[in-house]
């Protein structure tokens, strides 16, 4: 059937009435995928699409009642029902009187949703291989280079993530890094019907919490790293770590086949230690363990990239990365080992690696005539920071400039943390906005300063693109400016307020005006 997406105003997906599987999907089979507490109404009626945004209702749908951060879908129940819905699926028991469609009760909404929707997209994950990757950092730049290798080798992969969509025919601006399980599936129907083979999938912390990817048919689930984050959330990095960790052992269902583990991480380590090894084959990479299945030796590294020689069970084969730091090399690592799980040919895949350009705003250089260097990078945590800072250090011979902010509305703790490793490792820093979400900038810079170690080496300023202009007039031959937190985003959230702002963009615009462009 045919198939139409489109952004809603929320920045979520809505799908045509006309986007499930080829088969007439009734309500008796949504309460049977749900496994609901009880139906009410007419079973036999057909379901034309699913959502979970009243505005979006059409006729035939089937509007799930989510109770969020911000509003109470029961709210819109009635809404729902007079645009033409066909079924309401809640938490929360049928109406005692009379209600014009079928009611489906479940015990919790979010795992009612990842299930209706596997169903109504006749389980399009089953008929990929999903490569579904987590942690801290790292997750784009690994489901980019999983892609890549095998797009190069001739394996249509599509992908899901924090950048954007790719269906297989066409790409999308990604509205987060996972979304719910009602678009996930449709993407992967649609990255099926656009006969892709695999498919890429960055896995937050939230989605698993929140059950978004429940159900999902993971061929190879891949451990990153774990570094302090969404403590907002969490509460407490113990909880952030579990949570992690349950897409391998078990609060995920079903297990995922293979497991591709960072043993560089001590958490990875333990990770590996929990998987039920009956159920789930672990891969191991690692720079440092030489006992790792998939490991990097003869590193060098570079400015602008990186090449080593990459050891795997059966071979080893020379890798040139255009991507630099020891951070990317884990990275490659990661990749290499999802796709050892699978079983290709990883000398084709280290091939593969010579033609891939990098990812949007993942360290990302700024083309200009000036006698300095601009890298933008979406660094927006401690470690993320570290790493990058630790890199560049290596490699610039002048001075190392930094901007950079921390979120509003976000995890408090991390903000002295990342002060910290900017004084560390930077000569000046300009600290500045970074999507404050409606907190006041100045409990954002109380918080940063609590890091700062050497005032005469950081200024507070409040605007982001006059933080970038200082950094630019204060640059000379010879020094890098690393301008951090964003990347590739091409907005600042302020308030409710969502406003255009690029910063690689911002550079550019800057640059020509000093005609260093």
């Amino acid at each position: 059937m045919a198939s139409l997406i489109c952004m809603t105003p929320r920045g979520g997906l809505s799908f045509a009435q006309t986007d499930g599987g080829e088969s007439a999907f009734t309500v008796d089979m949504l309460a049977k995928a749900v496994k609901c507490k009880k139906l009410s109404g007419e079973k036999n009626t057909e379901i034309k699409n699913l959502t979970n945004d009243s505005r979006r209702v059409v006729k035939g749908a089937a509007f799930f009642a989510v109770s969020g951060a911000n509003t109470d879908g029961n709210l819109y129940i009635e809404e729902a029902a007079h645009r033409g819905a066909v079924a309401i699926i809640s938490e929360r028991p049928a109406p005692g009187k009379y209600f014009p469609c079928a009611w489906i009760e479940v015990e919790n909404i979010s795992m009612a949703m990842a299930m209706a929707s596997k169903a109504f997209y006749e389980n399009p994950d089953e008929h990929l291989d999903i490569f579904a990757v987590t942690g801290t950092n790292g997750k784009t730049s690994v489901t980019w280079l999983v892609q890549h290798i095998l797009n190069d080798m001739q394996e249509k992969c599509g992908l899901i993530g924090t950048i954007q969509y790719d269906l297989g025919g066409r790409c999308l601006p990604a509205a987060r890094t996972t979304p719910q399980a009602l678009e996930t599936y449709a993407m992967l129907h649609q990255m099926r019907r656009a006969k892709c083979k695999a498919a890429a999938i960055e896995i937050s912390s939230h989605a698993i919490a929140q059950k978004r990817v429940e159900g999902l048919a993971i061929d190879c689930a891949c451990f990153t790293n774990l570094t302090q984050d969404h403590i907002d959330y969490h509460l407490d990095m113990q909880s952030y770590f579990e949570t992690k960790a349950s897409l391998f052992t078990g609060g995920h269902a079903p297990l995922p086949k293979n497991a591709a583990i960072n043993f560089d991480d001590p958490k990875g380590v333990e990770i590996a230690s929990r998987i039920d090894k009956k159920n789930t084959k672990v891969i191991s990479f690692s720079i440092e363990n030489p006992d790792a299945d998939i490991r990097a030796k003869d590193l060098e590294l570079n400015p602008q990239s990186s090449s080593f020689t990459l050891v795997y069970p059966n071979g080893e084969a020379k890798v040139e990365l255009k991507l630099p730091g020891r951070y990317n090399v884990s990275n490659a690592l990661a990749a290499f080992a999802c796709l050892y799980s699978k079983g290709y040919d990883l000398s084709m895949a280290a091939a593969a690696l010579k033609s891939f350009k990098g990812v949007p705003g993942r360290m990302q250089k700024v083309s200009s005539n000036a006698p300095f260097d601009i890298f933008v990078d979406y660094a927006h945590t401690d470690d993320a920071l570290k790493n990058g800072l630790e890199m560049l250090r290596e490699v610039v011979k002048g001075k190392i400039l930094v901007v950079f902010g921390c979120g509003g509305k976000r995890d408090r703790t991390k903000r002295p943390k990342m002060t910290a490793v900017v004084q560390k490792y930077a000569d000046i820093a300009w600290a500045t906005s970074d999507n404050p979400r409606g907190e006041d900038i100045n409990t954002i810079f109380g918080d940063m300063k609590s890091g700062v170690s050497d005032p005469s080496k950081i200024a507070f300023v409040e605007d982001r693109r006059r933080a970038i202009n200082l950094a630019i007039d204060a640059a000379s031959a010879g020094d890098c400016i690393l301008i951090a937190g964003k990347g590739h985003e091409a907005f600042q959230e302020l308030g409710d307020t969502i406003i255009p702002f690029d910063d690689k963009r911002v550079a550019e615009e800057l640059l020509t005006v000093k005609g260093l462009s």
